[in-house]
């Protein structure tokens, strides 16, 4: 009889660990949804100013047709995490070039609308950062929890998966952009 009640409390102490760990599992998936979130917002504001900085250069700058219309083809894209860094990056790296194109124009530089949205290109760019951070920081602990004993046993009997870090592909493109003139 006290075999019996030995081999159920263990069983018992077996599943209730089972239980928190699963919990703490979707906990940590919660949290890094929660995370992509707030990097997909800070994102969706930085796309929606770029039609508002295209439109401000166009008038000054004609020629450089190819730099808005790439600017604009990279708005739409991906939703995977590493597509996503990727895309940001050339988008990155499209508005530098749309920013040194206005550094020929002293006219636009001067201009208080463009200085206005170079502001919130400061702010969103610095935002995207923390956010991405937050992000990052999510999918370590969720990654952790997945590879660690026990909880990595529970993560194979329930399919959790390690995460995707949201990561820039080039160390220059990981600088926050110098949106001053």
């Amino acid at each position: 009889m006290s075999t019996t009640i030995i081999v159920l409390g263990f069983v018992g102490l077996a599943a209730i660990l089972a239980i928190v760990i699963y919990n703490r599992f979707i906990k940590r998936q919660n949290l890094v949804m929660e995370a992509w979130s707030g990097i997909d917002v800070q994102l969706k504001r930085r796309h929606n100013l770029i039609p508002n900085l295209i439109e401000t250069v166009k008038g000054y700058s004609k020629h450089e047709a190819k730099v808005l219309s790439e600017l604009t083809e990279l708005r739409t894209g991906s939703q995977q995490v590493g597509e996503r860094g990727q895309q940001e990056t050339q988008i990155s790296q499209a508005i530098k070039n749309l920013l040194a194109v206005a550094e020929e124009y002293p006219d636009l530089k001067a201009s208080q609308n463009f200085l206005d949205l170079q502001d919130n290109l400061d702010e969103i760019e610095t935002e995207i950062q923390h956010a991405r951070r937050y992000y990052n920081g999510a999918v370590r602990d969720l990654n952790i929890l997945v590879e660690s004993f026990p909880s990595n046993l529970i993560a194979k009997i329930f399919g959790f998966a390690l995460a995707e870090f949201f990561e820039l592909d080039s160390t220059a493109s990981r600088a926050v952009p110098q949106v001053k003139f």
